[in-house]
């Protein structure tokens, strides 16, 4: 009897039990992918079916794997390999690690060149009649994306079904901003990822730096997409168009962070902070690394990861990290594939790939040196580990100050350190107890969520199935011109509405002054005829 009530209470309440949906998604490429993975994991535990659209040139989704979930392949002209050097050429315009490489041929042109080529190839293979055809005979109820993944807003609209985008930020949040509508108040909202310096506590001289940041990039960005995506919007579309109007239209914006994380910022209702939310309980470490583990003693374990898209580093940059290594009593766990660096020290040992959020929870992990990466960032968060920061490019340095700031990190500068500097900075997160207990105080605000990361990431992307979209949370800035937007017209009628009382107020009073005036002192002329 009672079951049965909470049945009829679910229906009453609009909640739909037992509903399996078809989800579209269009992922990323590297950690993007690990990321994505977690959702459409959950989302295949709970009886959805999950297609993943990806093309044959992708690097690093597996699309000849068999997996619980389905792949469909779409056929582009580029090879993985050249796939993988216009991606990656494009990473390593801000990536300190390759810039000595690059500093003397590489042209930012032709990385930009070979990105707008491989854009419009994946755009014929995407948007071929054959693959859209089959795509609208399923009836996908939402895709879901990730911005490193080219027109997702786009196939949305051709398949007419919502859209659910995960992403941590953009550039001065300027998609968010521009195309999204969120507000970012530039008194105390720091421009992202464009500096290492700057907090929601800012003086006057970075209130105008941040300010400048602002204007610079909402003039840049959509001059760069007329003459970049803008041409492609509107040729797959058929009609003029630009990137920004159709990302407008995103239904949900999952945000890869959260308020253990962030400063106090407002947000619009349609973004929702799903940050950790691939983070879960250690598992047991494979026996070979459990047993150099338990071999630290007392002393522990430091974690090392530059994540997964630096491959190695210098051979005189991986000798300097060496030999700060070799300098502390800890054991090390480094992942790196490269040249085996000259100063390396039995405490250290070097493998392709690590169980990065196994090893942060183990219980003899005593610090983390991180590149700041949002995944692996989280992942210390979640497992409350201190960190030393070795940012290299994108939003990493401005990821690294959040966790400097709140206490939780010491972060260094890979291309000018030496080993006494790293060797500083390990000692301090590992033996000052203020570290550890900054990072755990994140840590129980990260835990101490009415929902997991991933169960809410999930939730709203049902929630959109469920509802055919989420436009009851669209803002109306949309549809306001920039001067609405700001007001600017109704300040310009409200001035001249003052202007017009002030003028008529004015008139009035040198009308009635000058009919006063006459009255008390009569025209001269009229006196002196008088007198004659």
């Amino acid at each position: 009897m009672l079951s049965g009530t909470l049945v009829v209470f679910a229906l009453l309440c609009g909640v739909e039990t037992g509903h399996a949906g078809k989800v579209l998604v269009m992922p990323g490429e590297y950690s993007h992918w690990h990321n994505m993975r977690a959702i459409i994991d959950e989302l295949v535990d709970r009886n959805h079916s999950v297609t993943v659209l990806v093309s044959s040139a992708s690097p690093t989704v597996p699309h000849t794997r068999k997996e619980r979930f389905d792949f469909n392949v779409y056929k582009v002209n580029t090879k993985k390999e050249e796939a993988n050097a216009v991606l990656r050429d494009m990473i390593h315009l801000g990536t300190n690690d390759t810039a000595n490489k690059y500093k003397a041929d590489f042209m930012i042109w032709r990385v930009i060149s070979n990105f707008m080529t491989f854009l419009a190839d994946i755009s014929k293979g995407m948007f071929h009649a054959d693959l859209l055809h089959t795509l609208q005979e399923s009836h996908y109820d939402v895709l879901l994306s990730d911005p490193m993944m080219p027109f997702p807003d786009l196939m949305a609209q051709k398949l007419n079904i919502p859209h659910v985008l995960s992403m941590r930020a953009t550039f001065a949040y300027t998609v968010e901003r521009l195309c999204g509508q969120m507000p970012a108040p530039p008194s105390y909202v720091p421009a992202v990822a464009l500096h290492d310096h700057l907090t929601d506590h800012m003086s006057f001289t970075e209130r105008v730096e941040n300010m400048l940041h602002y204007i610079i990039h909402t003039t840049i960005f959509p001059l760069s997409m007329t003459f970049t995506l803008d041409r492609l919007y509107t040729e797959i579309l058929g009609k003029p168009t630009t990137a920004c109007e159709t990302i407008g239209k995103t239904d949900i914006v999952l945000i890869r962070t959260y308020w253990d994380f962030e400063y106090p910022r407002p947000l619009l209702p349609n973004f929702k902070f799903v940050g950790g939310l691939h983070c879960k309980p250690a598992k047991p470490l494979p026996k070979e690394m459990e047993e150099f583990v338990q071999s630290s003693g007392d002393h522990g374990i430091v974690v090392f990861s530059l994540g997964s898209m630096i491959g190695n580093l210098t051979m005189e940059r991986a000798n300097t990290i060496a030999s700060a290594l070799r300098q502390i009593p800890q054991k090390v766990v480094w992942r790196y594939h490269g040249t085996t660096p000259e100063t390396l020290a039995a405490n250290t040992r070097l493998y392709d790939w690590i169980p990065q959020n196994d090893l942060l929870g183990h219980p003899k992990t005593k610090a983390f040196i991180t590149h700041g990466g949002t995944n692996g960032l989280y992942e210390g968060i979640y497992h409350g580990v201190p960190m030393v920061g070795l940012p290299l490019w994108g939003d990493q340095p401005d990821n690294l100050l959040h966790m400097k700031t709140k206490g939780a990190a010491v972060v260094l500068d890979i291309e000018t350190m030496q080993s006494k500097n790293l060797v500083d900075a390990l000692k301090a997160v590992i033996n000052n107890p203020l570290y550890k207990e900054s990072i755990m105080r994140l840590s129980k605000i990260h835990h101490d969520q009415p929902m997991k990361p991933l169960d809410q990431a999930v939730y709203w992307i049902e929630f959109v199935m469920r509802h055919k979209g989420a436009k009851h949370l669209r803002v109306q800035a949309h549809d306001l011109s920039w001067y609405q937007y700001h007001c600017l017209d109704v300040l310009a009628f409200l001035l001249s509405v003052a202007a017009l009382i002030t003028f008529l107020f004015i008139k009035t009073c040198c009308f009635r002054f000058h009919k006063y005036f006459r009255r008390i002192h009569p025209d001269r002329k009229e006196q002196k005829s008088k007198k004659e």
